[in-house]
């Protein structure tokens, strides 16, 4: 299910959520430049779980701690970047629009970093390198889902676009993370190389803080 747009963003390129994405992309630019700069991104502000798990003593655990907000912004190729932009541009801007600009920044920066911790809780142990803003994604995605139970996805499905109620496709993600994250078993926290556990906690992060951050909605909706 690919989406396409949602039913509850009144404007669509809001302040906080363009910002991320173009942070995002430049970022990505900057991995794909030739030289030592690149190097040092790919290696030196991924999250190793391990890392963050048996963390060391001064500057050598902040810069282990920091890997945590760093790794959300790098990503291992170019469909993978895209398809946490796609999600983060459909369903970022609702949410924003509730939270406000700056709480929505904290919001998606502490969901990604949830999102990491449940990573390392589920494998203390696994030295994978995990980057990527889907784990931040998920919180925002989780945010959507207790904020617009009655909003509306415009999705692609093979050939064919239809609309559903938000609150079953999120759900249905949500489960496909879910059981993809048990049925990894003893293969630790990433299978596939994606981190299911990072897209459980972040979105539960989401369904958890978002209405406290949450102002009053409107009244009257526009169909984006």
């Amino acid at each position: 299910m690919i989406p396409l747009r949602d039913s509850e963003a009144s404007h669509r390129l809001t302040l906080a959520n363009t910002a991320l994405i173009i942070v995002n992309v430049v970022v990505f630019i900057c991995e794909l430049r030739p030289g030592r700069s690149a190097r040092v991104l790919l290696t030196h502000w991924v999250m190793v779980p391990y890392r963050i798990s048996h963390l060391p003593s001064g500057m050598d655990a902040l810069h282990a701690a920091a890997t945590l907000v760093t790794s959300l912004f790098l990503h291992a190729g170019l469909l993978h970047l895209a398809g946490n932009m796609l999600y983060l541009f459909i369903f970022g801007p609702a949410v924003e629009k509730r939270v406000g600009h700056l709480r929505f920044l904290c919001f998606y920066l502490l969901a990604g970093i949830a999102a990491g911790l449940a990573t390392v809780v589920m494998g203390p142990k696994s030295h994978t390198p995990v980057v990527g803003a889907s784990g931040a994604i998920a919180g925002v995605l989780g945010g959507y889902f207790v904020l617009y139970p009655q909003g509306r996805i415009t999705t692609s499905i093979l050939v064919r676009v239809v609309e559903i109620p938000a609150i079953f496709y999120l759900l249905v993600w949500f489960t496909v993370q879910l059981y993809s994250g048990i049925a990894s078993g003893t293969h630790g926290p990433l299978v596939g190389g994606i981190a299911w556990w990072a897209h459980v906690g972040g979105f539960l992060f989401g369904v958890a803080t978002a209405p406290l951050l949450a102002q009053p909605a409107t009244l009257h909706r526009r169909r984006s």
